[in-house]
């Protein structure tokens, strides 16, 4: 892997900025500082979000707990560093110059009953094989950001569910409360962050080993299909792609040139990310660095906002325009074109590239009217973003056997139409958004596997939201190369073409 696909994972620095006492966190140890860029916009700080409406968050009972556990996240260790982050935001700008494409997926929710050796290097395994084949098949570097290490809250459609007549509060990801329907259970309870933090912590040391330690080594890349996948027609396809690559490494050994020392082929740089939901967390672990004066939240090297959060003078939108990190925003069919353009005004008003990601999640059957207006109010501002597509949130719905589930077909069929469009628009699709597992669950409708609504109950594990399977993501990968290759080819065709209509 070359480019964009290289490199390391994370490095501890040798200490991390301190937040001096004191629940705001807004003050820092005596340490001269460079002052950031200011923005005609009000005054930030990483608590000015609490001064705004916000939607989604807990109301918790105990609130000396809640600035307690506070208080011990300002006072911990970042997760991820500033460094590494600049590193994501410079390779994501490559993204929205079209140079490189943009591959993010994992659990919908982590769960902590779930947290295991297995689930995770699975998931990091599968995502490894898509990166594969899309760098192969479509001769592109590809970022990857894992939706792992801190994927813990959720947001709901209703603050309450009912069951038999009882009513309790809704499950909002393991980081607040739990799946069991019980009044204890589903009490928020602060104490659960700290857990959250500390698996994230132990899921961040485990992908850096992964991704450091020989694992995501080339010279391994047959290694990496899953035993299940080994038979299907998409482990023969994959099995095919690995075989060219060692082949070339052997050419290459044979050339004398010795790819095993080189960085690029031994390791990969591999990114974190998840839903900035719960913003005590996020502001407990946002971190001002000394060198740049910026703020950084320190639990994730890419956050996004969701589509029931996005307010434009909302609470997450107010956290999110000051930290530095690169941030995504989540749009749904209902977006419209004004509102987007006072969220990018917001969120990155000095246009920089890498900054923002749009995610649009409209539904196969919603797009394409709901998707070419957006992309147009943004070209014809001239903004510098990422257009990528998450074709899993707008096509969920319930079985006949009460499952909620996600039909294969209409996937990819969002997906083709995220394409198009751009294509049809003159511009740059960048990036995926899936909710995907390493393991062999039976969570979405179909595929090479053609799971029905019957089989939905063999292996149905999800904690919120059903996800797509190894040989389920493997699929789409195909696809989306294939599809990758075929807008490259005929984007140079058209630049080909007007240089000569030019001549």
């Amino acid at each position: 892997m070359t480019g964009a696909d290289s490199g390391i994972l994370i490095r501890l620095p040798p200490g991390p900025a301190v937040a001096a006492p004191g629940r705001n966190h807004t003050q820092l140890l005596d340490i001269p500082m460079p002052q950031p860029m200011q923005h005609a916009q009000t005054a930030w700080t990483p608590d000015s979000w609490r001064q705004r409406s916000a939607a989604q968050l807990p109301s918790y009972d105990d609130t000396p707990a809640l600035a307690e556990v506070e208080e011990r996240l300002a006072h911990s260790l970042p997760l991820v560093f500033a460094g590494e982050t600049r590193t994501l935001r410079q390779q994501l700008a490559e993204v929205a110059a079209g140079r490189a494409f943009l591959l993010q997926g994992g659990d919908c929710a982590e769960s902590f009953a779930d947290f295991n050796e297995r689930a995770i290097t699975d998931t990091f395994r599968v995502l490894l094989q898509m990166a594969v084949v899309l760098t192969f098949a479509a001769a592109c570097p590809v970022v990857k950001i894992g939706r792992m290490a801190g994927q813990y809250a959720k947001p709901r459609s209703a603050p309450t569910e009912t069951r038999a007549g009882i009513t309790l509060p809704s499950y909002r990801g393991d980081i607040i409360n739990d799946l069991d329907f019980t009044p204890d259970a589903r009490r928020p309870d602060p104490r659960r962050q700290l857990r959250a933090y500390a698996q994230s912590a132990a899921t961040l040391n485990l992908l850096r080993a992964l991704a450091q330690g020989g694992f995501a080594d080339l010279h391994r890349v047959q290694q990496w299909n899953l035993d299940f996948l080994r038979a299907s027609p998409q482990g023969e396809r994959y099995r095919d792609i690995a075989n060219r690559i060692s082949e070339t490494l052997a050419f290459m050994r044979a050339c004398g040139l010795d790819a095993a020392a080189d960085a690029q082929i031994r390791q990969v740089r591999f990114y974190t990310s998840h839903e900035a939901l719960l913003l005590g967390y996020e502001q407990a672990l946002t971190r001002r660095e000394a060198q740049s004066g910026e703020w950084y939240d320190g639990s994730a090297h890419f956050l996004w906002i969701g589509e029931r959060t996005r307010q434009v003078d909302g609470a997450h939108v107010e956290f999110m325009r000051g930290i530095a990190n690169p941030i995504g925003l989540k749009l749904g069919p209902s977006t419209d074109p004004d509102t987007l353009l006072q969220l990018l005004d917001r969120l990155n008003p000095d246009d920089q590239p890498g900054r923002l990601t749009l995610i649009s999640r409209m539904g196969a059957d919603k797009i394409a009217t709901a998707l070419p207006p957006l992309i147009r109010a943004v070209q014809r501002e001239g903004r510098q973003v990422i257009w990528s597509c998450d074709p899993m949130h707008g096509n969920t719905r319930e079985a006949s056997t009460g499952y909620k589930t996600r039909p294969f077909s209409r996937i990819l069929d969002e997906v083709r139409h995220f394409f198009a469009i751009h294509r049809a628009e003159g511009s740059i699709p960048g990036g995926m958004h899936f909710e995907l597992t390493g393991q062999d669950v039976t969570e979405c409708l179909g595929g090479a596997q053609a799971i029905t609504e019957q089989g939905l109950a063999d292996r149905y594990h999800t904690q919120c939201d059903p996800r797509l399977n190894a040989s389920q993501s493997l699929e789409l990968a195909f696809l989306i190369a294939e599809t990758l290759k075929d807008y490259r080819q005929a984007t140079q065709a058209d630049l080909e073409t007007g240089a000569g209509d030019q001549a």
